[in-house]
C-alpha cells in the first residue's frame, strides 16, 4: 500500500505516481500494488501503464477519511478507465486506506464505515460479475 497519510481524515501527500510510477511499478518484487485514488489529489490512472503484465492494482477510490459516499456508477467508470491501462482481471476495488490507521480513527462513523464496505462489495460484484470466469 503507498500511503499518502490518514490522520483523523488528513492526509499529509499528493501528486499523482507519475514520477514514480515506472521505477516503482517495474522493480518491487510485489504480488499486488494497492494505490490510493479516492480524489484527484492521486492524478490519473496513466502512470498504470507501467504496472507489470500478471500484477494486481488494488484501486483504492472509496475514501476512508470523509462520510460522503460515492456514486457505484462513477465508481464503475473509473474502474473501466483503469482497465485501459491495465486488464480488468488484475485490478480490484478497496477504501483508499484502512478506517483507522492511527489510534484515533477517521472522522466517520462506525455505521458509515461498514456502508462504504458494502458499497466496495456491491460495485465490485457488478463489474466483475459481468466478465466470463
Amino acid at each position: 500500500h503507498l500511503c499518502r497519510g490518514n490522520n483523523r481524515s488528513h492526509w499529509y501527500a499528493e501528486g499523482g505516481y507519475d514520477r514514480i510510477a515506472e521505477k516503482m511499478f517495474g522493480t518491487l518484487e510485489v504480488d499486488r500494488f494497492l494505490l490510493e485514488y479516492d480524489d484527484e489529489r492521486s492524478g490519473t490512472f496513466a502512470p498504470l501503464r507501467f504496472i507489470p503484465k500478471g500484477k494486481t492494482v488494488v484501486l483504492g477510490l472509496v475514501s476512508s477519511k470523509v462520510p460522503q459516499m460515492e456514486d457505484p456508477n462513477v465508481l464503475e467508470k473509473r474502474i473501466q478507465e483503469a482497465a485501459q491501462h491495465v486488464p480488468l482481471e488484475n485490478l480490484a476495488l478497496s477504501p483508499q486506506c484502512g478506517f483507522a490507521s492511527t489510534a484515533e480513527g477517521n472522522l466517520i462513523s462506525e455505521d458509515r464505515q461498514w456502508a462504504k464496505l458494502k458499497l466496495v462489495v456491491n460495485t465490485a460484484r457488478r463489474v466483475w460479475a459481468e466478465q466470463p470466469s
